[in-house]
């Protein structure tokens, strides 16, 4: 998925781009900033409330029941709390800036066209008779969302960023009812998960970057800085072809991708207060930058959130924003390994929980997602070569 910010540069929700590179086996580097997600916006506004209202939506009631976890179906329900943001993509020879977020638990690259948002958003759009190495594809497809659908064709074009890639086609949006798409801040969606979740077999970037030979390893890395708006410029990092051992301690933790679909993994247990308390035989979980929280099936998150002393307050659930440096613990072991977090909620008037019930039905579930509260303090390297998804502590 990609986050949109507002205005006609056009943002992802996962960087600003460093230039054209190498073309010969190199990385390229995107920086990602973060700032207030939505949800603060509309809650320093005073607005919140009537976001729930209007979208007939209670966050503490509610729970994403994601059969959509087969096809080209994708949960957008918690993109109310996308922080990371940033230029990602040109279109080729223009470079037209068009922005986005990088999402693992898609494989579509979606652009938002002129005429597919009629609203007072300022999307950065994308127009084809400005390019002239687009060609149509004209293949239609369509992809329901959680809180949202969107309709159109694909595309081709070069796609620039550091890297050039050549004949990559992409989803065109014309059509998105509901206004899902007009409050987020996002202007499109880059996939990065396996090409068996991509719309109509469109080859993901990533693939079309491996093939062309275009990154010197085959694997990616995501960095999210625990620091907001005001304590740095650059606040993340999206690194493709490699990954930075400067941004985390200690060596990676390697875990075996179980399912070539998302960036799935075996998950040993998760403790609380240092007692196994759910996932008790183990269970399957994603690693996914496009799942701003951690969810897990709506039962056990309940039961999460008592022990964290979240308590539900206009629609969503909220911890005491004095308590957050003595929180207990919540803990995933992942290959062996405990991965402690000491961060799960943050704000300074109003803190949310950081957790989110979500239920995926069998066979694709039960599923945990281990979103950016989860990435933000353990370093991810998500490796195609191997398959396989590398884990260390984060640098603050």
């Amino acid at each position: 998925m990609l986050d949109p910010h507002p205005g006609g540069a056009g943002t992802l929700r996962v960087g600003t781009g460093t230039g054209v590179g190498d073309q010969d086996h190199c990385s390229c580097r995107v920086t990602l900033r973060r700032q207030r997600s939505l949800r603060k916006l509309l809650r320093d506004r005073g607005q919140l409330s009537h976001f729930w209202k209007a979208h007939r939506l209670d966050m503490v009631q509610y729970s994403e029941d994601c059969a959509a976890f087969m096809d080209t179906n994708e949960p957008l329900i918690n993109y109310l709390d996308m922080e990371y943001f940033g230029k990602l993509l040109h279109i080729w020879p223009l470079h037209q800036p068009w922005g986005g977020l990088r999402h693992c638990g898609s494989a579509d690259t979606a652009l938002l066209l002129m005429a597919a948002v009629p609203s007072p958003a300022e999307h950065a759009k994308f127009q084809p008779s400005q390019s002239s190495t687009y060609q149509l594809v004209g293949t239609p497809f369509s992809i329901q969302y959680g809180t949202g659908s969107l309709t159109g064709v694909i595309g081709s074009d070069q796609v620039v960023e550091g890297l050039i890639v050549s004949n990559q086609q992409f989803a065109e949006s014309v059509s998105e009812p509901g206004k899902a798409f007009v409050d987020a801040a996002f202007d499109g969606i880059l996939g990065l998960a396996y090409p068996s979740l991509a719309v109509g077999g469109v080859t993901p970037v990533f693939d079309n970057m491996m093939a062309q030979n275009l990154v010197e390893l085959p694997m990616f890395s995501v960095y999210l800085s625990t620091y907001g708006p005001g304590f740095a410029p650059g606040c993340g990092e999206l690194l493709f072809g490699g990954f930075d051992p400067s941004r985390f301690t200690g060596t990676l933790n390697w875990v075996p991708v179980t399912q070539q679909g998302y960036w799935q993994i075996q998950l040993d247990n998760v403790q609380l207060g240092g007692a196994v308390t759910f996932c008790t035989s183990g269970c399957q979980a994603i690693v996914d930058t496009g799942t701003s929280l951690i969810t897990g099936p709506t039962k056990d998150i309940k039961e999460l959130q008592s022990f964290i002393g979240a308590t539900p307050v206009d629609g969503e659930y909220a911890v005491e924003c004095s308590n957050l440096s003595v929180m207990p613990n919540v803990t995933f072991t992942i290959n062996g390994l405990p991965y402690t977090l000491s961060e799960y909620s943050d704000g300074m008037a109003f803190c949310t929980s950081g957790f989110q019930g979500m239920d995926v039905p069998p066979p694709a579930g039960p599923l945990w997602i281990l979103g950016d509260v989860f990435i933000r303090q353990f370093y991810s390297v998500f490796d195609r070569g191997n398959n396989r998804v590398g884990l260390a502590p984060a640098v603050p």
